[in-house]
């Protein structure tokens, strides 16, 4: 009859396609092979052996169950259906196929225990999840079961969920508390073995990723309080006595991996107050920006707070076990009559009140830039072009500037340059890396010229760009680049390199590269050379 059914399920579905559009056909050519196959296995408690199998996938059209005892049907099962087995006690391994609508096969095996005696040794591990706030996972392994129950001890929720012996089961609570979880592991015997425990279901307090890096800026265009990507205001203080204590509030800097930020504890309200006698005018500014961690606060109230007319609030809302960032547009702050000229405090103001904890991050005020550095880049407009030398003999920096161009003939008749010194000693590595305000747009060319002023011939250029926000090596340096070498011909002369960034394997026209790297000499160590650097440009 299943073989029945299958079959008219097939021919229904033959027809829906047939008499759909010519133009709405599905090309099933590019259907992806079933992922994720598994089947939960669950068997009656009464020394049948009825085994019932629950197939599970991605991408499945059909299951089919191949029970592994010698029996030459499969059964055959539609996705959310289910299929029982009749077993004698022994230890089988199934095969559960999973089949795409082109035709697509995976397939993995699993074992089925069928013992007709309790479950013994039963072994449970309850956990609560590190990332997720009140998410629980059970574990339970038992000698001759074949799955198990876990009833969470939620009000309401009386149905438990099953898994397989050995395998875990996770479930989000609605509160967190002491509840009694109880799992029960069941084998073909009547009998079941079970355990119980009064657990402590908890939120996640800190979090376990940092805030999303700011992107590069001119220094004209940002004021810093807090954070590590710009220059911030010297001397400020994150925690001025205004009785906060007094209401359970205290504060530290965490420390995630070399990434500090802020950590208001029992928020109720907070200061920030800059140094004796500093005023900050962000009447220039357009937004306020901050990156808010919390497990349990709703929503934080930021006040700018001058020193002349004292303070107004902005009230945003905050997203439980992620990081929300806020941009607040100081017109909001001045709409409400507040003179931003002569910004001395911030307040934060948590709700609940006194029943949460924050984590905040880059703390500052921006505006859109009036220049930006991106490609192509010439060193001729009146910003700062902030080149970071490094690779000196001590691992330090080495000096690297934008200059008067010292050789204005032949190639490079241009104002400014950038100038790289390579002292006696430095790292064969050494360079320079400058961050654009905007990533690079491959439109216009996958090729990279550089004019280049080499004091000798046959110097190797190393040219490379990053993606500053790509997770980091071993090193700290981005996982996404791409870097392409040539070599100078001619010595105390100006000339123009072409980088052929298509030859690099790991190169692609999608990644976000927002960093530009000159390595002068590459593979030498350095000698007391200087090399020059114009017109970082893009061509086809």
């Amino acid at each position: 009859m299943k073989k029945i059914v299958y079959i008219l399920s097939m021919l229904a579905l033959i027809l829906i396609v047939s008499c759909t559009n010519e133009n709405d056909l599905i090309d099933v050519s590019s259907v992806n092979a079933p992922g994720n196959i598994s089947a939960l296995t669950t068997v009656t408690q009464d020394n049948t052996g009825k085994v019932t199998f629950l197939p599970r996938g991605e991408g499945v059209t059909r299951y089919e169950i191949f029970y592994g005892d010698g029996t030459t049907t499969p059964g055959y099962v539609s996705p959310g259906g289910t299929v029982d087995h009749i077993y004698k006690e022994g230890v089988y391994d199934a095969k559960i196929v999973g089949t795409t609508i082109d035709g697509k096969r995976t397939e993995v095996i699993q074992k089925v225990v069928v013992a007709f005696r309790a479950p013994e040794k039963l072994v449970v591990t309850i956990e609560n999840d590190l990332q997720v706030s009140k998410k629980v996972t059970v574990k339970a392994t038992a000698d001759f079961a074949l799955f198990y129950d876990v009833y969470f001890g939620e009000a309401g929720k009386p149905d438990p969920i099953s898994a397989n012996n050995g395998e875990s089961v996770s479930y989000i609570y609605d509160q967190p508390g002491v509840y009694k979880i109880r799992v029960v592991s069941k084998s073909a015997a009547i009998q079941t073995t079970e355990y119980s425990v009064d657990f402590t279901v908890t939120v996640v307090n800190k979090p376990f990723t940092s805030a999303p890096t700011p992107p590069n800026r001119q220094a004209t265009d940002v004021i810093s309080l807090y954070g590590s990507k710009y220059t911030n205001v010297a001397g400020t203080n994150f925690f001025p006595d205004w009785g906060q204590a007094g209401q359970g509030s205290s504060w530290t800097e965490f420390d995630l991996n070399g990434d500090k930020m802020l950590n208001y504890i029992n928020l109720s309200y907070q200061g920030i107050a800059l140094a004796d006698g500093t005023t900050i005018d962000v009447s220039g500014m357009e937004y306020i920006h901050m990156d808010v961690w919390t497990a349990d606060l709703a929503k934080i109230e930021t006040s700018l707070i001058s020193k002349t007319n004292g303070e107004k609030p902005v009230v945003k809302d905050l997203v439980a076990n992620q990081w929300t960032s806020i941009d607040i547009p100081i017109s909001a702050f001045t709409s409400q009559g507040l003179t931003v000229a002569d910004i001395f405090q911030l307040k934060f103001v948590g709700t609940p009140w006194a029943k949460g904890s924050v984590f905040i991050d880059n703390i500052y005020f921006y505006k859109a830039p009036t220049q930006t550095i991106q490609m192509p880049i010439d060193f001729e407009a009146s910003i700062t072009y902030a080149w970071s030398g490094f690779g000196a003999s001590d691992f330090g920096a080495i000096p690297a500037s934008v200059v008067n161009n010292p050789d204005k003939t032949g190639a490079n008749v241009s104002n400014k340059v950038v100038k790289i010194d390579k002292p006696s000693g430095a790292q064969v590595w050494a360079g320079a890396s400058l961050n654009l305000d905007s990533t690079v747009d491959f439109t216009k060319g996958t090729k990279v010229k550089v004019t280049v002023w080499s004091p000798k011939v046959g110097a190797k250029i190393l040219f490379k760009m990053e993606d500053s926000t790509s997770p980091k090596d071993g090193n700290g340096n981005p996982t996404i680049f791409v870097e392409v070498e040539a070599t100078t011909t001619v010595a105390n002369a100006w000339q123009v390199l072409t980088f052929d960034l298509t030859t690099f394997g790991a190169f692609s026209t999608s990644n976000k590269y927002d960093r530009v790297i000159l390595f002068p000499d590459f593979g030498v160590n350095g000698t007391g050379t200087t090399y020059y650097f114009d017109d970082i440009k893009q061509s086809n």
